[in-house]
């Protein structure tokens, strides 16, 4: 059995998309060790404002941070004795909860359909970002995502629960993406960045072919051989010309990531207050 390791804050991430890598760049500055744990639902599309792709080819930089592939949790123990990093893997939070007393748990996959677990009690702090949190039943604290309402949620009420309607992207919402409209292998040879035009075929769902849905950039899209669900996004086009944007971290990445880090911080202060009252 590994012995404690207290030499790094320990952080695991629920989730490799871009959220949960924009809120891994924040706590790796902060002088977190971050492991980022990949969860299939849903599927990554915007891999090159993600972390996600390390899984596959190893490395992956965002801005300025290199994450590392680990496979094993002697790895990511042993990272634990190093300089603050970033790391991904396939494990899973049951596979993590041997390595080491977490010190922060946050659930980053944005997940639409599922029921969030509890994860009060499974580290010295649990976070829970988008649809399906409540500090009274399943986090110690409760992060909003919504556009327009991202911040920490100070009472014990829900977060708002997905509505189904796309944000906007250069005025344009929901037409940007593709959906999968059943489950399948997906397959295609087309790179993140490229421009494409309305019709072209960028993709196949197990033999059926996906066509652009209009002019742009295509900004994010299902890694090539991926198995996918029904009712999935598999790709999205950004609309806005010169503005585009697929690489690095975007604005409602950065303000998730700061109010998260806003959220650790005023816990650790409360936590001081309480233990020294006035």
């Amino acid at each position: 059995m590994l012995q404690p390791n207290d030499h790094q804050l320990f952080a695991v991430i629920l989730g490799t998309n871009e959220i949960a890598s924009a809120v891994a760049i924040r706590l790796v500055r902060a002088g977190y060790c971050v492991v980022l744990s990949h969860d299939p639902d849903p599927p990554v599309i915007r891999r090159k404002m993600a972390f996600h792709d390390a899984l596959f080819i190893d490395t992956m930089q965002v801005e300025d941070v290199v994450a590392e592939r680990v496979d094993s949790g002697v790895q990511v123990y042993q990272a634990l004795r190093r300089p603050a990093q970033v790391m991904v893997t396939w494990l899973g939070l049951l596979d993590l909860l041997p390595v080491r007393h977490i010190d922060l748990l946050i659930d980053a996959r944005l997940q639409k359909r599922r029921i969030t677990p509890d994860l009060r009690r499974l580290a010295r702090l649990t976070i829970g970002l988008g649809p399906g949190f409540s500090t009274n039943f399943n986090c110690d604290l409760a992060v909003e995502t919504r556009p327009g309402k991202i911040g920490l949620v100070t009472d014990t009420r829900w977060t708002d629960a997905a509505d189904g309607v796309a944000s906007s992207l250069g005025d344009v919402g929901a037409e940007r993406f593709v959906y999968s409209q059943f489950a399948g292998r997906w397959h295609t040879p087309i790179e993140i960045g490229t421009r494409v035009y309305r019709g072209l075929v960028l993709g196949h769902l197990s033999g059926a072919p996906l066509l652009a849905p209009r002019d742009g950039i295509l900004r994010g899209i299902v890694r090539d051989g991926s198995d996918v669900p029904a009712g999935v996004k598999l790709l999205e086009i950004d609309p806005r010309g010169r503005d585009a944007q697929w690489t690095g971290t975007d604005d409602r990445g950065r303000a998730i990531a700061n109010a998260t880090i806003a959220a650790v911080r005023l816990h650790a202060t409360r936590r001081v207050t309480q233990r020294n009252p006035a």
